[in-house]
């Protein structure tokens, strides 16, 4: 018996990754207790989505447990031990604006819980693999001190900058720089997993990702831009954009794109890699492009404000340069574009929010 444990298992990431671990013939552990619904309120829970994964798949158990109790969570990696062939970290508080409100909150379960997940691996499955989901707001504020040119829909890095044909790459600075609470408990746990695989020699894989996005994705005002986006075209909600004109730009991959990323590196994993991993220049846009585009998609009118005040530590410009994974592993490429991607989201929109 291959067990894959995946925290965060409800979540976009986390269930995309249950599902096609399943569908390789792996048990499949699942640990999320919903705290999306603490952080964002009931219209964020991913209860529903536990609910599906349990309903399709055999071979996935649920477990409610919280990552920062560390001996509910020894007791879980014990009951499975040397079977345990993978962990996919991908539970976690995810936006910068909440973490300001409970900065403690934040940290114990970024920082506190990653470690205690990486204790139960080291203790009772030391040769798994351990993939981490972490984030580009470990770089901080940096990203807007490059220098950017306005366009008529979005900014854009100077031509002759280094990173202007491919995008960021991980040798941008971590150090000095406002990072937001919430990209400082995300160094914590992001340098914290590199070390165990630098020191302890365990199998573990850094994934900073730019937006993570998908059907899957239970989007909020404060996490989730691109499904919050849509939800709002779909429901006639108002959606209000902060700061920089709408044209600050993101880049954009599908969670099934992701989820290819950590299979290849499951089976050849390089210990301690950190990657940037988003949808680099094949899948970007700003923000008042992505409005364009979901209208053009839908047939909805996104009704949006734009705030002149934009929020603490967020980046003007941000696409990742993923040619460090793509050395590594030359076999993974993208399957979804931008339009594609949106495709799907406002399909599954429409299906959960009951709009035609």
């Amino acid at each position: 018996m291959s067990v894959v444990i995946v925290t965060g298992s409800s979540g976009l990431v986390g269930s995309e990754t249950v599902k096609f671990y399943h569908g390789q013939g792996y048990d499949v552990v699942g640990v999320d207790n919903d705290m999306r619904a603490y952080f964002f309120g009931p219209d964020a829970s991913t209860a529903w989505n536990t609910r599906e994964l349990g309903a399709a798949l055999p071979r996935f158990r649920h477990s409610s447990i919280d990552i920062r109790d560390s001996s509910a969570v020894d007791n879980l990696f014990n009951e499975y031990g040397k079977n345990i062939e993978l962990v996919v970290h991908c539970a976690a508080q995810p936006s910068h604006d909440w973490a300001a409100r409970e900065p403690m909150t934040d940290f114990s379960v970024n920082a506190t819980g990653t470690l205690v997940i990486l204790e139960a691996v080291r203790k009772h499955c030391p040769e798994a693999v351990f993939i981490f989901t972490s984030t580009n707001k470990v770089y901080g504020d940096t990203p807007n001190l490059l220098p950017l040119i306005e366009k008529e829909r979005r900014w854009e890095l100077a031509p002759d900058h280094l990173w202007s044909e491919f995008g960021i790459d991980e040798t941008m600075s971590i150090d000095q720089t406002k990072h937001s609470v919430f990209g400082a408990s995300k160094v914590a746990a992001d340098v914290m997993v590199q070390e165990y695989g630098r020191y302890f020699g365990m199998r573990t894989g850094v994934f900073r990702g730019g937006c993570l996005t998908g059907p899957a994705h239970s989007g909020a005002e404060l996490h989730g831009f691109l499904a919050y986006l849509v939800r709002c075209a779909v429901t006639g909600q108002p959606y209000t954009i902060f700061g920089y004109k709408g044209k600050q730009v993101r880049d954009n991959i599908h969670s099934n794109d992701l989820v290819q990323c950590f299979w290849h590196f499951h089976r050849d994993p390089k210990p301690g890699a950190v990657y940037n991993i988003g949808g680099s220049r094949h899948s970007n846009c700003s923000m008042l492009e992505a409005i364009d585009l979901i209208e053009e998609l839908s047939g909805d009118r996104v009704k949006y404000t734009l705030s002149d005040t934009a929020r603490s530590g967020d980046h003007v410009w941000w696409i990742s340069d993923v040619r460090r994974f793509q050395l590594d592993y030359p076999k993974w490429s993208y399957t979804y574009d931008l339009r594609a991607t949106l495709q799907e989201m406002i399909g599954a929109a429409k299906a959960r929010h009951g709009a035609s």
